[in-house]
This record gives C-alpha cells, structure tokens and sequence, in this order.
C-alpha cells in the first residue's frame, strides 16, 4: 500500500468517527470540552515526555530543522500581508488570515507521524512541535493584538501563553529527562506510557468533532487565500528549505507533516478570545481539514519520492 494511503486512512476513519459522535451521538457538549481538555493538558504532553525522552536526540539535527520551520513561516507571513495590502484586507478578517495560514493541528500532525515512522517519528515531531508551536503562537497573538478587535484587558501575555502551554512543557519535561540519563522505566515510565496511549485518538477524535463546513458566500476569497498559503505554499516552502539545508530522513518527514497539516480548531477559540473573525476562523478551519485530505497524502507522496531518490 502506498505510504500516503497508509498514513492518511486512519485519519480519515477518526475524523469520521468524531463527526458521527459530535452529531449523531447523545453526547453534552461538556463530554467533548471535558475530552479536549485531557488531550491537550494530559494525553498529549505525557505522550512528548515518554517519546522525546526515550529518543536518540544526537540525530535530530535541532538548529537546521529550527530553520527550516522558521524560515517558510516567515515567507508565507509576508506573502499574505503583501497580498492583504493589495486586496484590502484588514482587521480582524486579517487576523483569521494569519492564523489559518501558519497554525497547525498538531494532532493530526501526530497521526502521520506515527504512520509514517512509529516511536522514533513521533519523538522527531514532538521536537519540531517544540519549534513550531511557539513560533506561530508568537505570530498569532501578535497580530491579533495588533488587529483584532478585542480589548487589551483580554489580550494574553506572550510569556504566560508559552510558558504554561502544556505541549511545550511536555517537551521541556522530555528534552530534560532525555540529556540528564534519566531511564524511563518502572512504575513512572508505566502511568506516563498509559496517559500517552489515548493521545493521538482522543485528539484526532476531537478534530473530527470539531469540523464544519459552513461559511458565508463572502468569505470564498479568504478561504481560498488561507487553503493555498497553508496546505500549498507553506509544506512546498518547507521542502525546499529543509532540502537545502541537508535536512532527510525521519527529520525531513517532520518538517513536512507539521507543514502540511491544516489549522487547528484551537484557532477559532483563540480568534474569539482576542477579537478575530472567529466565524471566518471556523469556515477556514473546516474547509482546510477537508482539503488536506487530498493535499497532505500528495506532499508525502511528493515525500516519497524524494527519500526514495
């Protein structure tokens, strides 16, 4: 079976399980909060502690793969201010703008990365999480509080927002046990290994959940903009990078995954909490997680070739 068959199909089955069960299902909207809430605090981070901490940091080359995130999310940022300057684009419609063209749904990301190499892919993911996610984090917030529509009182602060976000400190906590010899085994290595069981079904379950692909008729532009810019311009950016810095292998499988994947759900909380387009933010949110779909099995197939060169 090709790679980007193996690595998309249980992806998709989740996303439509989560969908059935949101919609479908007698379930509170409290259940799925409630379910989020582990994934992201719980789940996820013991899943980088376990991961990062078992895994041969002596052959991820850190300071490149760093470049090779950095560097294309900067470009596709002064694509799209280039391009809103042009077509007018301002506000809080901008603000959803950034956001849909650089987040990423890290438990999607998850999900390939463990198709495509197991254990060690996703130890080199939660390493490049580390980079991304504060990277876009700083990007985001900044231009919310630039030009979103909120007041300062709910405007967070940069230090606060990273320092306690859970999947960072789950790669600090991995990163420190892994340099300082600590062996994860017994009765700690057991409850963290069950904590990180239930990560990449709960969170993929919660994408699925969250789906939506309702959107005003005015809004077709920005989509557009923010599906190409994120699901195109930024994994193709990445590639070309990564390739030439040297960067191959479970790295550059990496490096593309987190490029590739769509926006998070977690976009539209955060538009709404500091005065984005939220509505905007949720349409961008769903169409992108259809789309990529189609267009993250066809950057691994891209992928494929390359590593098999």
């Amino acid at each position: 079976m090709p790679l980007a068959l193996t690595a998309i199909l249980p992806v998709v089955v989740l996303l439509v399980i989560g969908w059935i069960l949101r919609h479908r299902a007698p379930l509170d909207p409290s259940f799925w909060r409630g379910l989020e809430w582990m994934s992201y605090r719980v789940f996820t981070p013991a899943l980088f502690v376990t991961s990062i901490g078992r895994a041969d940091l002596g052959a991820v080359p850190i300071g490149p793969l760093a470049v090779a995130l950095t560097i294309p999310v900067l470009l596709v940022l002064g694509i799209l201010l280039g391009a809103a300057r042009l077509l007018r684009i301002t506000g809080a419609r901008l603000t959803s703008l950034v956001q849909g063209s650089v987040r990423v749904n890290t438990y999607l990301g998850l999900m390939f990365a463990t198709a495509l190499h197991g254990e060690e892919g996703i130890a080199t993911y939660a390493i490049a999480s580390a980079v991304m996610v504060p990277l876009v984090n700083v990007v985001c917030v900044s231009a919310l509080a630039r030009w979103g529509d909120g007041v300062e009182e709910t405007r967070p602060r940069f230090g606060r927002e990273l320092v306690t976000n859970p999947l960072i400190q789950g790669c600090v906590i991995g990163i420190v046990v892994n340099v300082s010899g600590l062996r994860l085994d017994g009765p700690v290595a057991t409850v963290l290994d069950l904590l990180a069981a239930p990560a990449l079904v709960t969170g993929t379950l919660i994408a699925g959940a969250a789906l939506t692909l309702a959107f005003r008729r005015r809004d077709l532009l920005d989509i557009g903009i923010a599906v190409l810019l994120k699901l195109l311009v930024l994994p193709a950016l990445a590639v070309l990078v990564a390739a030439a810095l040297g960067i191959e292998d479970v790295v550059l499988s990496a490096v593309v995954v987190i490029a590739a994947v769509p926006t998070a759900p977690s976009a539209y909380v955060l538009a709404r909490r500091m005065g984005g387009d939220h509505r905007l933010m949720a349409s961008i949110t769903g169409v992108q997680t259809v789309a990529a779909l189609v267009t993250v099995p066809l950057a691994l197939a891209v992928l494929e070739v390359v590593t098999t060169r």
